[in-house]
């Protein structure tokens, strides 16, 4: 897109040079603060999202006085006071309450300015910043921007035509962007469908499409190949571990210090040694007895209903990192077993195995036993067959890796793209083509 002819400095440092002809005006000349009060009982109770303005969502923090909340009227914009949650605001498309913490703004005029305009001023990165800037509070998890001090920021203000066509414009772009990074979704989404396809039909069903095969006696698995054994994964560890849980700080270990794994270490079957919480208190450091050993594999015993019994890979020791009372080591006679259980655990088949053996109070938070992880039943080739299987499942994994790796870049693209082209068209750094 080109840029206007002439530019002129705004005044505001957020804004920087806007076109010669754009204003400046003070958000209280466009929009009055709504304090009513109303009921979560008369009104819908609505959630301010990074997505907008939504109803009120199962994860929102729900307080006991429904009648202690803000009204909302469709057409107002509201934007979370605390200025640290950037960009949580939009345009209300309903009647509705939202918390206290919220400023409901009513727009004063809407014939004078273009309130999806300045909605999408809002929303863009340099307002972010200067809302947060206008804030005040103790430290950077209360920092808050009220109404008082919210309603004299300075804003840009083109001729109302100009407005306008920057909403539609935008409107019409960003939602083909959109459409774009949900069809890359998909795209990654199908990408781990095929992944665990292609494990589980591996570690089920080897290479051979023409081997002779047998009931493996578990209905969930079906037929596999006749030389291959059916065996409790009991009977192929060596050991299991487990730590303890201590208090730890809110950042990981650095490499002279002490610190117990969280369960992100293992999220997604891949170990990351930085998930951990440092341990400082000497009293604490002497409870932890279970480090973190090379050629091993660490299982997650809770979690979410998705990632229960989530494996990962630990190559090598890590001396000065030790396992939580959530995780198990397990260690096999030989690196290769290890992976191919590693791979196994991934398997559709061991997914409905931990989903059915698992119990919690909630999706969020369920636990398989030991017993029962070691119940599983697991399918062991001979050696010659697991080393062949394993080079094929790893060149098929680095493919798709490769894959997913590329189309995360492309979703972050699309996502910097959309925000920057938000951000360059409310204030005139590039002029869209609908403005004469």
């Amino acid at each position: 897109m080109e840029r206007y002819k002439e530019y002129k400095d705004a005044g505001v440092e957020w804004l920087g040079e806007i076109p010669s002809h754009w204003k400046t005006v003070r958000i209280s000349a466009l929009y009055d603060p709504r304090n009513e009060k109303a009921s979560a009982e008369d009104y819908t109770p609505l959630s301010v999202t990074m997505q907008g303005i939504v109803p009120q969502l199962d994860t929102a923090a729900k307080s006991q006085d429904t009648d202690n909340r803000k009204l909302v009227r469709n057409g107002d914009f509201v934007i979370n006071s605390r200025s640290d949650r950037r960009g949580s605001c939009g345009i209300a498309h309903q009647d509705g309450t939202v918390s206290l913490i919220s400023n409901v703004l009513a727009p004063r005029d809407q014939e004078g300015f273009s309130p999806e305009y300045y909605g999408l001023l809002f929303k863009s990165e340099g307002f972010a910043d200067e809302y947060y800037r206008w804030g005040t509070g103790i430290v950077d998890d209360l920092w808050s921007t009220n109404w008082s001090r919210m309603k004299n920021i300075l804003v840009a203000a083109p001729p109302i035509e100009e407005q306008r066509a920057i909403a539609e414009y935008i409107s019409s772009r960003a939602s083909a962007i959109d459409s774009l990074i949900e069809e890359t979704e998909k795209s990654i989404e199908l990408l781990e469908e095929y992944r665990k396809s292609v494990i589980s039909e591996a570690v089920s069903k080897g290479l051979d499409p023409d081997a002779p095969m047998k009931d493996s006696g578990i209905e969930w698995i079906g037929e596999i190949p006749e030389s291959w054994n059916p065996i409790p994964l009991k009977h192929l560890v060596e050991s299991v571990e487990s730590g303890r849980s201590v208090d730890g700080a809110n950042h990981p270990a650095g490499p002279t210090e002490v610190g117990v794994l969280t369960l992100s270490s293992v999220y997604r079957a891949v170990f990351d040694p930085l998930a951990n919480k440092a341990v400082d208190d000497p009293s604490l450091i002497e409870l932890l007895k279970c480090s973190v050993k090379g050629n091993s594999l660490l299982v997650s015993r809770c979690n979410t209903s998705e990632w229960v019994g989530t494996a990962a890979l630990v190559g090598a020791d890590h001396k000065n990192l030790y396992l939580p009372d959530k995780i198990w080591q397990l260690r096999f006679p030989s690196w290769d077993l290890c992976r191919w259980i590693w791979y196994f655990l991934q398997s559709n088949y061991a997914r409905e195995y931990f989903a059915i053996n698992s119990v919690g109070a909630s999706s969020t938070m369920q636990n398989i036993s030991k017993d029962d992880l070691l119940a599983l039943i697991t399918l062991v080739p001979s050696t010659h067959d697991i080393v062949q299987i394993l080079e094929e499942l790893d060149s098929k994994m680095e493919s798709i890796e490769f894959s997913e790796k590329r189309l995360s870049a492309l979703k972050e693209l699309l996502a910097e793209y959309r925000k920057s082209l938000i951000s360059e068209a409310v204030t005139g750094k590039l002029k869209v083509p609908e403005v004469v």
